[in-house]
């Protein structure tokens, strides 16, 4: 699944993303990471809101596999520090491309929301 040369229009049918698929996206931004890395990641960076047990992960996973978002690592750590039955992951150009495109959506949603009355006069909890 090369991306190159692709347009937004190629993925389009994969937005507006899901938060779980959002959040791992978005962890995997900052770098390679193991599934239970990623669980907990999601966790911290949504205070909880999103969570992501073993089957709901790894379904992710699975997709973002097949669209090409992410890809398999072949570098390892040290066996001596970590479990050799690990996988890990990183975002691949598409998936970084898809993630900006959705980033982009986002924060145009949050424009117009703020642009209303009854969004500027509310004050944050």
């Amino acid at each position: 699944m090369a991306t190159k040369g692709k347009s937004k229009e190629s993925f389009a049918h994969l937005l507006p993303l899901t938060p779980a698929v959002f959040h791992i996206l978005v962890t995997l931004a900052d770098g390679e990471a193991h599934g239970y890395a990623i669980m907990q990641e999601v966790n911290r960076r949504s205070g909880g809101i999103v969570r992501l047990g073993p089957g709901r992960l790894y379904g992710a996973i699975s997709r973002l596999l097949a669209e090409g978002l992410i890809e398999e690592s072949e570098a390892r750590p040290d066996p001596e520090m970590d479990d050799t039955r690990r996988r890990y992951y990183r975002l691949t150009k598409r998936g970084s491309e898809v993630l900006a495109s959705e980033t982009e959506r986002l924060a145009g949603l949050v424009r117009a929301a703020r642009s209303t009355k009854a969004v500027r006069k509310l004050r944050p909890a």
